[in-house]
């Protein structure tokens, strides 16, 4: 019987789905996806399998690799259905974490770059006030830095807040 289980422990650790990233190494690959194919490929493969019930943030992260992969796809209809079907997962996360910065942070980076024509810019002051109120008291380093490295570079932050996000 040992030997039996010993066995099926075996089995299960080679045939179970490999371990998901650190989210280090999520946030790396993110923000590279948009113009990295690659990048894009291997964020949406290690994150097919989270839903949005076991990690909004990590469920968050595929909707915006999805969306991001709309760049690398030639074909308009692809491109759209890759960017709905992101939008959608995006929302749905943070519809179920509603308070999480690092989704908010997400879907302004994702409104600020969508073209105007895809209508997808709603929320884009609620999440930046939002984000800029949180961003002083996170005590991540790594996700201050890559929120406060795009927001610097965004059109939609005005001078002011520029100078208050160090």
């Amino acid at each position: 019987m040992k030997q039996f289980l010993t066995f099926m422990l075996f089995f299960y650790c080679m045939v179970s789905p490999a371990q998901e990233l650190p989210l280090e190494e999520i946030r790396s690959l993110y923000s590279r996806a948009a113009v990295e194919k690659s990048a894009c490929e291997k964020l949406m493969d290690q994150l097919d399998s989270v839903s949005v019930r076991t990690n909004p943030l990590l469920f968050g992260y595929r909707g915006s690799a999805t969306m991001m992969m709309a760049e690398h796809v030639g074909n308009p209809f692809s491109k759209l259905s890759y960017f709905n079907k992101g939008k959608e997962m995006l929302n749905g996360a943070i519809e179920a974490d509603k308070d999480n910065m690092e989704l908010r942070f997400l879907r302004f980076a994702a409104q600020t770059k969508a073209p105007a024509m895809l209508g997808y810019r709603g929320q884009i002051e609620e999440d930046k006030k939002r984000i800029l109120e949180a961003l002083p008291r996170t005590d991540d380093a790594s996700l201050k830095k890559l929120i406060v490295k795009f927001m610097a570079a965004s059109d939609f932050v005005g001078e002011q807040e520029k100078k208050e996000l160090n």
